[in-house]
């Protein structure tokens, strides 16, 4: 029995720890950078704001759909299943950053680095990357794009 109280405390009270910082949340929205910020599953969508410093910050599912965020710092920060459609990122930072299954379709990426991301499953169809630095075509094997995609030199990446 005191296991069991135990299992239900420790879940009732690690739980907040992982939800989102709606403080937080509120600070970016508002043009602020907040490096190693809690932002998971923050609604960014449409966000106009440039040179924001978002180094490792949480931003697991959220959403940059159409957000316009160049010269933005994503390094080192979780963008695992982030959804970013049309998003516009021009030479902004992702090294380091774990990008596994995010969703950059139509997204504009030129100048932008990658040095170290971790692109696993995400999708970079009809994404501009063509001036884009530090990609490799390990890195691109693991991700997916199309016809549209535009890529920097001879690299290729798998069809979606």
């Amino acid at each position: 029995m005191k296991r069991l109280i135990l299992a239900v405390a420790l879940v009732a009270f690690a739980s907040p720890v992982l939800a989102q910082n709606a403080g937080q949340i509120a600070r970016v929205r508002s043009g602020s950078s907040c490096a190693g910020c809690n932002l998971f599953q923050g609604d960014f969508s449409g966000l106009e704001s440039r040179g924001l410093n978002l180094s490792g910050a949480r931003l697991r599912q959220a959403d940059l759909s159409l957000a316009v965020m160049n010269r933005t710092r994503f390094s080192n920060a979780d963008l695992r299943d982030v959804e970013a459609y049309g998003g516009v990122f021009s030479s902004s930072s992702f090294n380091g950053a774990n990008l596994t299954n995010a969703s950059f379709v139509g997204a504009y990426l030129e100048g932008a680095s990658f040095s170290r991301a971790t692109l696993t499953g995400a999708n970079f169809s009809g994404a501009r990357l063509a001036r884009a630095t530090g990609l490799t075509q390990a890195q691109l094997n693991g991700a997916c794009g199309d016809a549209s995609t535009t890529l920097p030199g001879s690299l290729r990446i798998p069809a979606c």
